[in-house]
């Protein structure tokens, strides 16, 4: 297996609306989606795109708010209230194929692999077999959407 894209930094926000208007303001971001409702995963999404010169989509900020009381990111935004780094994301052709890769290298995988923010399947890998990053693994989206 090979090292794909990074496709996303995931930054855990107690408000989606706030950082956005930072994105906007501070930062001169103009492309960002509309946050969309993940109740499955207990968070509010949306994305933030980073420009580039070369055609390729940049890397993209992924804002993730929590959606309700059983949210996934609660507990992350109790030990970090002004919000943070949450994750790193990386592309791979072959969502089975990564999975089957990281198991036989002993990494613990958190869950089963299950749809994203993107439309496309996903798992993540415990921070502690991931030089303290929890880190997602995203297969890349087909038709040649990057995002």
């Amino acid at each position: 297996m090979k090292l794909g894209r990074l496709n996303h930094i995931g930054v855990a926000t107690p408000s989606i609306a706030d950082s956005v208007g930072y994105y906007r303001e501070v930062m001169g971001a103009t492309q960002i989606t509309e946050p969309f409702d993940m109740p499955e995963q207990g968070v509010k999404v949306c994305f933030v795109d980073t420009p580039t010169d070369s055609g390729i989509n940049g890397t993209q900020i992924e804002l993730i708010e929590p959606l309700g009381e059983g949210s996934t990111i609660r507990g992350f935004l109790e030990k970090n209230p002004l919000g943070g780094q949450h994750h790193l994301c990386y592309e791979v052709p072959d969502i089975d194929e990564a999975r089957s890769w990281f198991e036989g290298l002993g990494k613990r995988i958190l869950g089963p692999t299950r749809i994203g923010a993107h439309g496309t399947p996903i798992f993540f890998l415990h921070p502690k077999d991931m030089m303290g990053q929890l880190t997602e693994i995203m297969e890349t989206p087909r038709g040649g959407a990057a995002n």
